[in-house]
């Protein structure tokens, strides 16, 4: 489990970036997948989830992941309620103590947001989809809707695939500088033709900095290059394996 030092100035505020260790699954799934899109056997993920939830030391029932879609929405979760069957979402907001609330990622970057002064926490799920359709943005307005000020908001990204493994085609880039000519700065030479290597990371740091938050950090962790401590879409995709595991990363506010 990762932890950052911009988060933990709060002893009523618990967050990890979890790694793929410390779970129950096995083969492709070793060992802390949360995925319940997987194939990975239910009742596995379900202990895992459970792990989880121990670990930011919130009842079983009380880890709200949402189901996700690549989209800027945000789940304001405001009551202790049943999470089996969340809303779809990309983003989760909460002032509510004894919840945990997370999202899960598997190369997209993980943002995991407090404002410890106004007790207002928050996750999203920014993959490329969802940080240029705005759930940095939309993530931030929920948490002020609930007391949160941006100047009082810390926000860290955690474990991403970085520039280097993140190559794209010219369709993708002109998306990216289409929306803003600025976006070019995103994007680096590759060895194929006509293709690059788009730096999300940089891109969702900017965007955070826009946005006007208090303090921001990244913690340069890539998920493709580091297969011990963390799963990938596309290292699983060049590989031309069947599945892959799922990351979680989550904060919680202690009763």
């Amino acid at each position: 489990m990762i932890q950052s030092s911009l988060l933990g100035s709060h002893s009523a505020i618990r967050h990890e970036f979890f790694t793929r260790e410390g779970g129950v699954s096995s083969g492709l799934y070793r060992s802390l997948n949360i995925g319940l899109g997987s194939s990975d056997d239910r009742a596995l993920v379900i202990e895992n989830r459970g792990r989880v939830a121990d670990r930011l030391g919130v009842a079983r029932g009380r880890l709200a992941l949402p189901y996700q879609v690549h989209s800027p929405n945000v789940w304001i979760v405001d009551v202790h309620a049943d999470v089996a069957d969340p809303p779809r979402a990309d983003a989760v907001v909460t002032r509510l103590a004894g919840t945990a609330i997370g999202v899960s990622t598997a190369d997209c970057g993980p943002i995991l947001f407090a404002d410890a002064g106004a007790g207002v926490i928050g996750a999203a799920h920014a993959g490329w989809k969802g940080a240029i359709g705005g759930v940095i943005e939309a993530t931030i307005a929920a948490m002020e809707t609930q007391g949160a000020t941006r100047a009082g908001i810390r926000a860290v990204l955690g474990p991403t695939i970085s520039a280097v493994a993140y190559e794209v085609g010219p369709e993708f880039v002109d998306r990216f500088v289409a929306a803003d000519a600025g976006n070019a700065r995103y994007f680096g030479p590759s060895t194929r033709p006509e293709h690059a290597m788009f730096d999300l990371p940089g891109y969702i740091m900017a965007r955070l900095a826009a946005a006007g938050v208090g303090a921001a950090e990244n913690l340069g962790l890539c998920t493709y290059s580091d297969e011990s401590r963390f799963f990938s879409y596309r290292r699983t995709t060049h590989r031309g394996e069947p599945d892959y595991g799922r990351l979680v990363s989550a904060i919680a506010i202690g009763e």
